[in-house]
C-alpha cells in the first residue's frame, strides 16, 4: 500500500508539473529573429513554458492581430503598432513597454562598405530596404537616404523586401550588392557600417501583452522575462540598445 501511495504522489507530482507549464504564441518583428529564439530558448530553460514564435514584418503582423491572429505577445520594431494595439484594444492597458532600440546598418558581403556614407555613393547596381510602409527599419533606411540627399539618385536601384529580413537576404543571395537592415542581424561573412542615428528617427522596439494572452501564465511570464537582463543581455549581445544606453 505505502509503495502504491508513492506511485500515485508521484504521478501527481508529475501532473501539476505538466499543468504548470504553458506555451506562449509570440508574434514578432522580422528583424529580432535571432535574438527572439535565443531569448525563448532561455526562458523556456528557467520557466519550463513554450514559445511558439511568428515572424514578420511589424505592419503585417498588426494587420493579423486587427483580423484576429491568436497571438499572445507582440514585439513590434515601432512604438507605432502596439500603441495602435492598444487604443483599438488588442492589448493590455498598461502592458506596453520599450525592450530595445535597434540600430541600422549598411551590409553587402561582396563590397567593403566599411567606409561608411561613401559606399553609398559607388558604383552598384542594387541597395536591399525594407518596405517603409511596413517596416520601420524600412522606413529608417529612407530617411538615411534623404539625409544623404541620395533619395533620386538610388530611387532606380532599390530592391525593396517586405521585410527587413528579406531585404537582408536579398544581399546574401546576390540580389543586391548592397543592403540597409538590422544591425542586429548582421555578422559573419561581408562588411558593415552601422548607421549614425542622426541619420534617421530611433527605432524604438515596443513590446506589448495582446488580450489572448491576459490571463495566459506563459505570456505574463514571458513579458516579465523581457524586462529581466537576461533577456537584456542577448539584446546588447545581438547589437540593440537597451535601458542606459539609449
Amino acid at each position: 500500500m505505502r509503495q502504491l501511495l508513492v506511485s500515485v504522489f508521484g504521478l501527481l507530482l508529475a501532473w501539476t508539473g505538466v499543468a504548470r507549464a504553458e506555451s506562449v504564441l509570440v508574434a514578432a518583428a522580422a528583424n529580432v529573429t535571432v535574438v527572439a529564439e535565443e531569448i525563448a530558448a532561455a526562458f523556456t530553460a528557467e520557466t519550463d513554458h513554450d514559445v511558439v514564435l511568428a515572424f514578420g514584418s511589424t505592419g503585417g503582423l498588426y494587420a493579423q492581430i486587427a483580423q484576429g491572429a491568436p497571438f499572445e505577445v507582440y514585439l513590434a520594431a515601432d512604438a507605432e503598432r502596439p500603441a495602435l494595439a492598444l487604443a483599438a484594444g488588442f492589448a493590455v492597458a498598461g502592458s506596453d513597454f520599450t525592450y530595445a532600440d535597434g540600430r541600422l546598418a549598411l551590409y553587402s558581403t561582396t563590397r567593403d562598405v566599411s567606409t561608411g556614407a561613401a559606399a553609398l555613393m559607388g558604383d552598384f547596381q542594387r541597395l536591399a530596404i525594407a518596405d517603409p510602409e511596413l517596416a520601420p527599419y524600412g522606413r529608417a533606411a529612407v530617411e538615411v537616404l534623404a539625409a544623404l540627399e541620395l533619395t533620386d539618385t538610388l530611387a532606380d536601384r532599390l530592391v525593396v523586401g517586405t521585410s527587413v529580413t528579406q531585404a537582408l537576404q536579398f544581399v546574401v543571395s546576390g540580389n543586391a550588392e548592397l543592403g540597409l537592415v538590422a544591425a542586429g542581424q548582421v555578422g559573419g561573412s561581408g562588411t558593415h557600417w552601422v548607421v549614425p542615428a542622426e541619420f534617421h528617427s530611433p527605432i524604438r522596439q515596443d513590446a506589448v501583452l495582446l488580450q489572448a494572452g491576459a490571463t495566459n501564465p506563459a505570456a505574463l511570464a514571458f513579458m516579465a522575462f523581457l524586462r529581466g537582463e537576461a533577456a537584456a543581455t542577448i539584446l546588447r549581445s545581438a547589437g540593440y540598445l537597451v535601458d542606459a544606453e539609449r
